[in-house]
């Protein structure tokens, strides 16, 4: 089973060219169900069927596991036994009949507009770290990156002439991505200034760099948004991803194509960007009911 399982990690980098996160996930979700199968004193994979599969979900809702964990474990296990078929290691695959749990689709969370100035303001411009947080920030609003796409970044991938960046994102699919004036400016200023103080001596290619020197990490963006987060006196957890979110938002409450959106995004499938015209919907009606005066005008007879 060992041996197997290392041919599929080493597939998934070699051929299928999965981020390393993704990697690390299926990694663990797929060790966690070999420790299951141990368990239950299983030792091939061809005994594998949907009823143990059946148990192991039953497990799973047993150790407390919300719906969208124990999704992602069946799909890691899905693709690893789609792997085994295509081998020709088994000759049935049992994940095929085993439903995933549906899940309650959740609005994606967004800063106002208000709360973007507010983080965009917060670095320290008078320093190589506040220069390059504040180019960091302006081109996750900006541009919708992903955090994994954005720490990859290298100089060659960004022209500030045109204001665009070629960025290789899931499956390894090349997409141009825009950022406008502030962006520009901040990384603009960050790369005459910033940088350089950063890299010191050494040579690299890596757009963002950390205090040594070295490429910035997915980790290391998070603690920068924790910090500004706080500076910016805004209440909540503040995370990466919310920043693409926000981009996505904007554009549409700004009138932007669905489509348009989609292809700054880089989602394959146009039902991933749909998500936030429900959000636009929700803030719209939120405005609404906040704003109009026949809307108050109801709520006050309501009361009354």
């Amino acid at each position: 089973m060992q041996q197997v399982f290392n041919k599929y990690i080493n597939y998934l980098q070699a051929e299928r060219n999965v981020s390393p996160y993704t990697v690390r996930n299926y990694t663990t979700d797929l060790l966690d169900f070999f420790q299951f199968l141990k368990g239950k004193e299983i030792d091939s994979l061809k005994e594998v069927d949907r009823y143990v599969l059946r148990d192991y979900l039953s497990h799973l809702v047993e150790k407390g596991l919300v719906k969208a964990s124990i999704a992602r474990k069946l799909s890691a296990i899905r693709s690893f036994y789609r792997y085994l078929l295509r081998e020709k290691i088994i000759e049935i695959n049992p994940v095929a009949t085993t439903a995933s749990p549906k899940l309650d689709r959740r609005l994606p969370s967004f800063l106002t507009r208000e709360e973007i100035n507010r983080l965009l303001e917060a670095p320290d411009l008078s320093t190589p770290q506040g220069q390059r947080d504040r180019a960091l920030l302006e081109l996750l609003y900006a541009s919708g990156l992903r955090v994994s796409e954005l720490v990859s970044l290298n100089l060659e991938q960004v022209n500030l002439d045109t204001s665009e960046i070629r960025v290789w994102g899931k499956g390894s699919k090349e997409r141009v991505v825009l950022m406008g004036k502030p962006a520009a400016r901040a990384l603009t200023s960050y790369l005459n200034q910033g940088r350089p103080q950063l890299l010191g001596k050494k040579g690299s290619r890596v757009l963002f760099l950390n205090r040594y020197g070295g490429r910035l990490v997915e980790r290391g963006v998070q603690r920068i948004l924790e910090k500004y987060t706080a500076i910016a006196g805004i209440g909540r957890r503040v995370h990466p991803h919310m920043l693409r979110h926000t981009f996505a938002t904007h554009l549409l409450d700004g009138g932007a194509d669905l489509r348009v959106v989609q292809e700054l995004l880089g989602h394959a499938s146009l039902s991933s960007t749909q998500i936030y015209t429900h959000v636009s919907k929700s803030q719209a009606r939120k405005v609404y009911l906040s704003a109009h005066p026949m809307a108050q005008e109801k709520d006050n007879e309501l009361e009354e």
